[in-house]
């Protein structure tokens, strides 16, 4: 736990690799998606160390197919075919699901960003969220909220203390 921040439940068989926090912040998040990606073994090795930056992640729909945009894996050091860091990378996505997803883009003016990346029985899922940008007094009002949560866990630890 630590420092007073919640720890994320992982679901058995479910190990986090990173999770966007600015997405939480800068967008409200309406319903979520589980995808696949399509991967090259360099990447896979460097999720599997840890590395990734979800912060500018977002996902857009071309020819009936996803592609996540914007994650940064790392590339391998040493590694003789490597990976270009910040590629596009198809999604693996149900028919459906991506129908739904460009019909709230479209009709809403929604986004897709990427909320978090874990590995699920082994594969490398990322879960997507649509989402509509806060407003900067939405923002405000989220820090205050998050201020206020934080001053309330002080308050009940030094009562504890005694």
């Amino acid at each position: 736990m630590g420092r007073g921040t919640k720890k994320e439940k992982e679901a058995p068989g479910e190990k986090l690799i990173v999770r966007n926090k600015r997405a939480t912040f800068e967008y409200q998040l309406g319903e979520r998606y589980e995808a696949g990606m399509s991967l090259i073994g360099s990447e896979v090795k460097m999720l599997r160390a840890g590395g990734a930056d979800l912060s500018d992640a977002w996902c857009a729909i071309h020819q009936g197919e996803a592609f996540l945009n914007g994650a940064n894996i790392p590339e391998l050091p040493g590694a003789a075919f490597g990976h270009v860091a910040k590629r596009p990378r198809k999604l693996l996505l149900h028919k459906e699901e991506i129908e739904d997803i460009q019909r709230a883009v479209d009709r809403d003016g929604m986004t897709v960003v990427a909320t978090r990346m874990y590995f699920k029985e082994g594969r490398a899922k990322v879960e997507l969220a649509l989402a509509k940008g806060k407003k900067a007094v939405d923002k405000r009002e989220s820090l205050k909220e998050k201020e206020a949560d934080r001053e309330a866990r002080a308050a009940v630890a030094r009562a504890r203390r005694g």
